[in-house]
């Protein structure tokens, strides 16, 4: 049926359909994160600490690619058949990681998920304001539909602690069989089909989306090989991924259909916006997958105790969505909420920089929390003020975007994160041990992944190695601080939103 055939919802059948939708966002948001915490005991296990970051990375770089595809084809075909096809994707591809023997088939697996994840994302976020056309009232979806988003995003990396140490660590893949068994009902029983109308020639920009998986590939590599390859590998990586931006630039100018419309990146608001998510990105995604490192590795916690520290960051974005959602439409100026996230979330991660390797729990478990607070009131706002001022025809793929930046920031972050700890946990650590006269036992500590076995290491030697981790994060950490106020410096040129306009007008910019 099309949009126009079709009769405002019920309470019942809206709340079905939104239940579906929320389902398979599930899936896709916990399966961003909840390997986090996962990690330290996935590559102790599985011998394979230089593919750490790919862990995570493959998953985000798949999705990055997939999520503005989808985007599109949902435009074409309407968007409940790829969300289907999205969920039994994700659940195919969660058996793979389960059963996975080493570290290579598990990045395959990821990479396999995050193409289900981008078909999610891509197609279940453009639901909303098919299933809603009223202003007001998909304004009130949108933002229980966010707040849900960033609140899964935040659970998975203590879901995944707990998991991994009761059940062991399969067990985080093993999860999705249930969930997505139950997404799929309620996506397919209750999940309107609304066909557009008329869609005429349908084109896709291919060679677009095999140009940003090509620049974004070589640039991971690129930043992640820095220091750890010949030069000459370095430089064509870079070269590689100049030469495929360059030609993304031209083909998108000449596509018909590009992935990346010139009209949304012309509009001042809209690339604010853009930057915005791809500097939160980068912040959000290297604090849940490296903050797990950093207190099992560098504090000695377990993997369930740092399940118990991250916790607290899904419940404090849980607290700061719902604040923010129950005062965002009463705000003159809403723009304030984005700009308090910010600042707190920056002052999260300078205290964690700063804390050094003495830190006691109660203030990691503070800084941690403070941290969530201010992610709580950026993800929700940025997904809402895009849906809210960018133009009628680019709402699909300006909210498909605002996600997959988001992702890219999360890939760049997570992959520039990877460098440093590789880069100054060597340097710190050859510093110390030369100090305290154990050269020898450099090899021995060269890979951090030794940390979290506490046990095979004297104490003398175990204390040198965290300290020489503490230290390597501590400058990533402060990094993210910097991001932060990069983000504050952009969000000065974004116009005062209007989220709920007046009677006969459309919601905006406030004029």
């Amino acid at each position: 049926m099309t949009r126009a055939e079709t009769r405002p919802l019920t309470f019942r059948q809206a709340l079905l359909a939104m239940l579906g939708v929320s389902l398979v966002l599930m899936l896709s948001a916990l399966d961003q994160t909840v390997i986090g915490n996962a990690l330290p005991t996935i590559v102790s296990e599985l011998n394979g600490f230089d593919l750490y970051a790919w862990v995570a990375t493959g998953y985000l770089l798949t999705s990055i690619v997939t999520i503005p595809i989808f985007g599109r084809l949902g435009d074409y075909y309407g968007r409940k058949p790829f969300v289907i096809a999205a969920t039994l994707i994700f659940i195919f591809a969660s058996v793979l990681c389960a059963l996975a023997n080493g570290m290579v088939a598990l990045v395959v697996g990821r990479a396999l998920q995050g193409i289900g994840g981008g078909m999610l994302v891509g197609t279940a976020f453009a639901c909303v304001p098919e299933l809603f056309p009223d202003t007001r009232q998909r304004l009130r979806w949108q933002i229980m539909l966010s707040a849900l988003f960033s609140v899964v995003n935040a659970i998975g990396p203590g879901l995944g602690g707990f998991m991994t140490a009761h059940f062991g660590w399969r067990s985080v893949f093993w999860l999705n069989l249930p969930l997505g068994a139950l997404a799929l009902y309620f996506a397919w029983r209750h999940l309107p089909w609304y066909r557009p109308a008329a869609t005429g020639a349908i084109r896709m920009d291919w060679t677009g989306a095999a140009l940003i998986a090509l620049g974004l590939g070589a640039l991971q590599l690129f930043v992640e090989w820095l220091g750890h390859s010949s030069v000459a590998v370095c430089t064509a990586l870079g070269v590689i991924s100049l030469a495929a931006f360059t030609a993304l630039w031209f083909q998108e100018r000449r596509s018909a259909a590009p992935l990346l419309p010139g009209p949304l990146f012309a509009d001042q608001s809209m690339r604010v916006l853009f930057i915005l998510a791809l500097l939160a990105g980068a912040v959000m995604f290297t604090l849940l997958f490296y903050l797990p490192l950093l207190l099992q590795g560098g504090y000695g916690y377990s993997p369930q105790q740092a399940g118990v520290l991250i916790t607290p960051l899904a419940l404090s974005i849980t607290l700061g969505a719902i604040v923010n959602s129950r005062i965002m439409t009463r705000l003159r100026n809403p723009n304030r909420l984005p700009q308090a996230g910010f600042a707190t979330l920056g002052c999260a991660c300078l205290g964690l920089a700063l804390v050094g390797p003495c830190a006691g729990f109660n203030t990691l478990l503070g800084l941690i929390l403070l941290a969530g607070l201010g992610l709580g009131f950026i993800f929700l706002n940025l997904s809402v003020f895009t849906q809210t001022l960018v133009q009628r025809q680019y709402l699909g793929i300006a909210t498909a975007l605002q996600q997959s930046l988001r992702l890219v920031g999360g890939l760049l972050g997570t992959a520039c994160m990877g460098a440093l700890v590789n880069v100054l946990y060597a340097w710190h650590l050859g510093r110390l041990l030369t100090e305290a006269g154990q050269t020898q036992a450099l090899a021995l500590l060269s890979d951090p992944q030794v940390l979290s076995q506490g046990a095979t290491l004297s104490p003398a030697l175990l204390t040198l190695g965290r300290s020489a981790l503490v230290e390597a994060m501590s400058m990533g950490l402060a990094t993210c601080a910097v991001l932060t106020l990069m983000a504050l410096w952009v969000l000065r040129r974004l116009p005062t939103v209007q989220l709920m306009p007046a009677p006969g007008q459309a919601a905006g910019h406030k004029s």
